[in-house]
């Protein structure tokens, strides 16, 4: 299994840049062409390295976008002072080749047919690896009762919007909220706050119904989040967090 795999037992693969797509100003998705790729599981990441024409090399972690079975894709954002980020998201051109190490990670994934609703908490990037799993979802036509809570800064931070409300729209069971903390759109009529009690009082599964819960996003997004699905009585153990840092870097 995919899953099972250890770090020091993978091996870098060449992988070929075949599409390149912006999501917002700052993000970009590449698909990429791995010969020899194991497959992966939702929720799981890989390491990319690059290396100069000195020999100099560099490399990062970065969450799988897409879902099990699908062209592997991944979802980087610029850091302002990052050193393999800039690169991925201005210089990468389709027929490039990078290196590619994986998949890692095998605590924070979903497998469909479960028997309790899913809840997926996301804060800005974060929403990378909980959006392979809701594509995973819908790719194998399960109907898990599934609440996904987006936290975003601007509208126009917000990934994969259009994808997402086409998914919501298909009426199997998703329910998308989006919060905006900085700026809203004149007529915005979705969350205007950070993720607190109150707002997961409103829009999470009650505790009584067990959701298996993932939250991903930077360490005090994570913690907030957590810390108020506990305050209202959910299972710590039912609540798997991945942080920045595990998932992507600079």
């Amino acid at each position: 299994m995919a899953g099972a795999a250890v770090l020091g037992r993978l091996t870098w693969l060449v992988a070929k840049v075949v599409g390149v797509a912006a999501e917002t100003a700052r993000v970009r998705t590449i698909v990429l062409d791995v010969p020899g790729w194991p497959g992966h599981r939702a929720g799981q990441h890989l390491d990319v390295r690059l290396t100069a024409e000195d020999g100099y090399q560099a490399q990062r972690s970065y969450s799988i976008a897409s879902p099990p079975g699908e062209p592997l894709s991944i979802t980087v954002e610029e850091l302002d002072d990052g050193e393999v980020s800039p690169y991925l998201t201005r210089e990468l051109r389709e027929g490039d080749e990078i290196e590619v190490r994986g998949p890692i990670g095998g605590y924070f994934v979903w497998e469909p047919g479960g028997k309790d609703p899913l809840l997926l908490v996301a804060g800005g990037s974060g929403i990378v690896p909980l959006m392979a799993m809701v594509r995973h979802r819908a790719a194998t036509g399960d109907r898990t009762p599934t609440r996904l809570v987006y936290s975003s800064r601007r509208i126009d931070e917000v990934l994969y919007a259009g994808e997402l409300e086409e998914l919501e729209s298909r009426g199997d069971g998703l329910e998308v909220a989006v919060t905006l903390t900085r700026e809203q759109p004149p007529g915005w009529n979705g969350y205007a706050r950070r993720v607190d009690t109150e707002l997961m009082r409103e829009v999470a599964w009650a505790p009584e119904q067990h959701p298996a819960v993932f939250i991903c996003g930077s360490t005090g997004f994570v913690e907030a989040a957590a810390g108020a699905l506990v305050a209202l009585g959910h299972d710590p153990l039912g609540i798997k967090t991945e942080r920045f840092g595990a998932t992507g870097g600079g």
